[in-house]
């Protein structure tokens, strides 16, 4: 049977929300600290805010670049990256460019993906494909482009698509990946139920706004 602990060491505690306050961030910290989360999940311009907050705890801090949209320009996106890890990210999370990806363009978006690797040096990334805009064929390819571009991790979703992750989408991915990368199952996880169903299918990761309560639903 998996812990409560274990289960709260794979869960990225997030709070992504444009009206997001600083004593939303400051909540979002204080839980990960009480609750043990793997990490927080923020938009880049809490990064040095969530540094001093944690500083001390052994909790990551995961910057979400080009987010939600992947549309702004790999450019953007690097220097995003960079960014955030000179203001103390110790993760990324990065969209993908899911237009180009649908207008056929894959070399594009495998370019970009291995630009922001390149820019962090280092520090894990973690993929972002939406799958629910993908079709097997391009999460498939987009799960390749991320082994060849040293990413750490393929991840399913922002949670602002149409749906989120799937027990079918974490399985592709990881028939995919295999232990190769680690995966990371995110958009509409709430329940104990949803966290060990992504678990069984492969995911090692998990990201959700509603860890608190995932935790407090666990068995004991």
């Amino acid at each position: 049977m998996v812990t409560r602990n274990q289960i709260a060491r794979i869960i990225d505690h997030t709070e992504l929300h444009a009206y997001a306050t600083e004593l939303d961030i400051r909540e979002l910290c204080d839980e990960a600290m009480r609750h043990g989360f793997a990490a927080v999940t923020i938009n880049p311009i809490w990064v040095s805010y969530c540094v001093k907050r944690l500083a001390g705890a052994d909790i990551a801090i995961n910057a979400c670049i080009g987010f939600p949209l992947g549309a702004s320009t790999a450019t953007i996106k690097v220097e995003e990256a960079r960014e955030a890890v000179r203001n103390g990210a110790t993760e990324i999370d990065m969209v993908i460019n899911i237009g180009a990806m649908k207008s056929g363009y894959p070399a594009f978006v495998e370019r970009e993906i291995g630009a922001v690797v390149k820019a962090v040096k280092g520090i894990p990334v973690k993929v972002i494909l939406e799958t629910c805009y993908l079709n097997e064929n391009e999460k498939i390819a987009v799960c390749r482009m991320s082994m060849r571009g040293g990413a750490a991790y393929v991840k399913t979703c922002t949670g602002y698509g149409h749906s989120g992750a799937t027990v079918e989408d974490v399985s592709l991915m990881k028939q995919v990946v295999g232990d190769y990368l680690g995966i990371k199952a995110a958009g509409g996880i709430r329940s104990y139920g949803d966290v060990m169903k992504m678990i069984k299918a492969g995911a090692t990761r998990i990201g959700t706004s509603a860890g608190v309560d995932i935790l407090e639903s666990v068995p004991r």
